[in-house]
């Protein structure tokens, strides 16, 4: 007797968000603490408190110059990114974006989610004719800095002291992607 099985491939999706309801929120502030836990807390190194967290991400979604990105593993959200704009007096590098805050929850790693992150955030700069990405990351974020050279985005500079965890200085390092097809 043959029995089916069931298909138990998860439903990965990536997307760009204008707001959450409260419920997303909860989510997102749920996978933020897992990733502050694991040490990719985007500079955070304690959880903070909940209401601390909820303020946070209901700030991003308020702020003109962040796009708020998302990682959906079968419909929940498991982690996020930002693209961040200069400011509009910011003329002379009007022509560059960053990313900023990018972590994946570590109980959903492996679906590819961090990839379609990079790819969604470099696409939508692309499509508001920026012309070069920006980020950064301390040193000791080996999965961060593979995902990153492995997309292109090239290591222009260390610095020392980049910062200050468990009692250790940590270097950082910068990274820069041209977005202009050649």
């Amino acid at each position: 007797m043959n029995a089916k099985v069931k298909d138990s491939m998860p439903n990965a999706v990536v997307e760009k968000v204008e707001g959450l309801n409260d419920d997303e929120v909860d989510e997102l502030c749920d996978a933020a603490e897992k990733a502050i836990i694991d040490g990719n807390g985007f500079g955070w190194l304690k959880v903070p408190s909940r209401g601390v967290l909820d303020r946070y991400w209901r700030g991003v979604l308020l702020m003109p110059q962040r796009d708020l990105f998302v990682a959906r593993l079968d419909g929940a959200i498991v982690g996020s990114t930002q693209l961040l704009r200069p400011p509009p007096n910011n003329e002379a590098q009007a022509h560059s974006a960053q990313v900023t805050t990018f972590f994946i929850a570590p109980d959903a790693r492996g679906h590819g989610l961090a990839r379609g992150l990079m790819k969604a955030v470099e696409d939508a700069a692309r499509a508001a004719s920026f012309r070069q990405i920006d980020l950064d990351m301390r040193a000791t974020q080996l999965p961060a800095i593979q995902l990153a050279e492995g997309a292109g985005y090239r290591r222009w500079g260390v610095k020392p002291g980049y910062a200050y965890v468990d009692g250790q200085y940590v270097d950082g390092y910068f990274y820069s992607k041209s977005l202009v097809v050649a």
